[in-house]
């Protein structure tokens, strides 16, 4: 995690450490003064308690002295969300959408990638929205959370101080495969970044270069329930997938298919046609050109 004294993250965290802070003192204060009661006004003490009707300067005080605390707290969260809400003008803006249930981020000269590569010392825009349903943005590094809504683009901005990897997921539960739309945000030097935002190559280059299959996959969101190793998720595997018998859930009725091309795309399609047997029917479906399903399929084919 980064410096947590450092830029946004510094308004977020003084406003925590000052609410933490008086909630000890309060805890302190009343825990203090209750013990002293029952050892001052005990029943040993004062066998013949005498009621108080009031008392003004202790109403006043616990009336006036939280309301200030209030009002403390207000402004030092306001500062910091007016702060969070105004985006310097040289920052670098980068599209982001989130599908069930990954997160995919496009740069201003067309490059996708599904991990949020970022310069060092320079101010980012996120331009956020969905393609299905609500999701959440979150990078707890940052202290940065803002929602991404169907057909509305939202947006935050933070800025990279340090190289290194930071984590980015959803905090708005969205299905069955909420727990795995996790991805990274990946802080470069000016000039790995700028290395990685001029090739053709979607890694920072720590990673072999993918067919377009394999990154349509990554793109869609697709491995976000398929794994590629034959590992459990809430999807069946892809590897072996193609030409592998299946059983599958039509119209209420089990028969069994040979996964050949025109049931994969037929899948991508309509993913409700035919379910594979004690999975679930979660499948949204991903709108994709007649190209891109080709070069999904043929990927496929590929993974033995």
């Amino acid at each position: 995690m980064v410096n947590g004294w450092q830029h946004l993250s510094g308004s977020v965290d003084s406003v925590f450490f000052f609410i933490m802070a008086i909630c000890i003192a309060l805890l302190a204060g009343v825990t203090g003064v209750m013990l002293y009661f029952v050892v001052r006004y005990s029943r040993k003490r004062n066998p013949h308690p005498v009621d108080v009707a009031d008392n003004l300067a202790l109403e006043i005080f616990w009336t006036v002295v939280p309301t200030l605390l209030v009002l403390v707290i207000f402004w030092g969260g306001w500062k910091g969300f007016q702060y969070m809400r105004t985006v310097p003008p040289d920052a670098m803006l980068v599209k982001v959408t989130g599908r069930m249930w990954s997160w995919s981020f496009e740069y201003e000269n067309g490059k996708r990638s599904t991990v949020l590569n970022v310069p060092l010392q320079r101010p980012v825009k996120l331009a956020i929205t969905s393609a299905d349903v609500l999701h959440s943005l979150f990078i707890p590094a940052y202290r940065i959370k803002e929602d991404a809504v169907p057909g509305l683009e939202t947006y935050l901005w933070f800025l990279p101080d340090e190289i290194g990897t930071y984590d980015l997921f959803c905090t708005e539960y969205c299905g069955a495969g909420h727990s795995a739309m996790i991805t990274k945000v990946a802080v470069l030097s000016p000039k790995a970044f700028e290395q990685w935002y001029k090739t053709e190559e979607e890694s920072d280059g720590s990673k072999p270069h993918l067919s377009e299959g394999a990154e349509l996959l990554q793109e869609k969101g697709c491995i976000a329930c398929h794994s590629l190793d034959g590992s459990a998720k809430v999807g069946p595997t892809f590897k072996g997938l193609f030409g592998r018998k299946e059983t599958v859930v039509a119209a209420g009725k089990d028969r069994t298919i040979t996964v050949d091309e025109e049931y994969i795309l037929r899948s991508i399609k309509d993913p409700a046609a035919d379910i594979t047997k004690g999975f679930p029917p979660i499948m949204p479906a991903i709108p994709m050109s007649d190209d891109e399903m080709r070069e999904i399929v043929e990927h496929l084919k590929t993974l033995k």
